[in-house]
């Protein structure tokens, strides 16, 4: 498949989802100005379009509101982690996405608020189910559900925190994988899943799907540190080199650049192999998967 073209076609229908929800703000708030400022500076939108071609895989539409809503949401929750983590409390960014960061465009405050606030619009919208019959509504609960728990401490909270604690201290292998499967992977996984449960997915397809988003999450990962490493600045829109600066662990930090473009691209081909039992509209998540290491930023 051609997947430039799926993924700003992709793209462009969560802009539009975005925007409609965003839409619904008052324009005058110097927060919602900040949640623009952060949502709309473009991105990858790697979240969502999981969602959305988990929902195909399953055999739905990806276009249907129900799933649109999920896709949003994720999208609010990934963009909320990042202005937080580029706060000066945490990695203390200039740039996100070739931009200023939020609280260099706003200020510290204003940047918490419009974070928190994005993390509350995304909870707002998934438990949107007045339009939803009652079997939708429960298929919408799930998802939320294991949104809720990936974002939370069970997932990427308590990921960002071994994060900050293994700037302290070498990690071993085992340790970082463990971090990394919080703080990045259990929402790619569930941004994977959410899209197969909002549509009624059965449990065989939900088991394969996260099996599927657990190894292309921690692929993504292992891709970032080496985009760290030697990724080109001008085209991710931020620095590189910063992991090595601040000492933290990294794949290539433990087992050198070379072994861990070999992880990433075995965790790929697991990735694959959990989509077996799928027919043909699984293509757009084979796609991705091979994406996932082969991006530049």
């Amino acid at each position: 498949m051609d997947l430039k073209s799926y993924l700003n076609e992709r793209r462009v229908r969560i802009d539009q989802g975005l925007a409609l929800f965003m839409g619904e703000l008052d324009p005058k708030s110097r927060v919602t100005a900040a949640m623009r400022h952060s949502l709309f500076a473009g991105g990858k939108r790697l979240r969502p379009i999981l969602c959305m071609a988990g929902a195909s895989c399953v055999g739905a539409d990806p276009d249907l509101p129900e799933v649109t809503a999920v896709a949003c949401s994720l999208e609010m929750i990934h963009t909320f982690s990042l202005i937080h983590d580029d706060l000066p409390a945490l990695d203390n960014d200039d740039f996100r996405r070739g931009v200023p960061t939020c609280h260099k465009a706003f200020d510290e405050p204003t940047a918490i608020l419009a974070g928190d606030a994005l993390l509350n619009l995304a909870f707002e919208v998934l438990l949107d189910v007045s339009a939803l019959s009652s079997e939708q509504a429960a298929a919408r609960v799930r998802a939320a559900a294991e949104i809720a728990k990936a974002s939370g401490i069970r997932g990427m909270i308590e990921g960002q925190m071994r994060d900050i604690l293994g700037e302290k201290t070498a990690l071993s292998l085992p340790e970082l994988e463990a971090m990394h499967r919080l703080k990045t992977g259990a929402l790619i996984t569930a941004s994977v899943v959410s899209g197969a449960l909002a549509v009624g997915a059965d449990k065989a397809a939900v088991a394969a799907l996260c099996e599927y988003g657990d190894c292309i999450g921690l692929a993504f990962q292992v891709s970032d540190d080496i985009l760290n490493v030697e990724g080109d600045p001008a085209v991710m829109g931020k620095a590189t080199g910063t992991d090595a600066a601040r000492n933290k662990s990294t794949y290539p930090a433990l087992l050198g650049l070379g072994p861990a473009k070999d992880m990433g691209r075995e965790l790929v081909k697991k990735a694959l192999q959990a989509l077996d039992g799928f027919d043909n509209k699984k293509e757009p998540l084979c796609a991705i998967a091979g994406y996932v290491m082969e991006r530049k930023k």
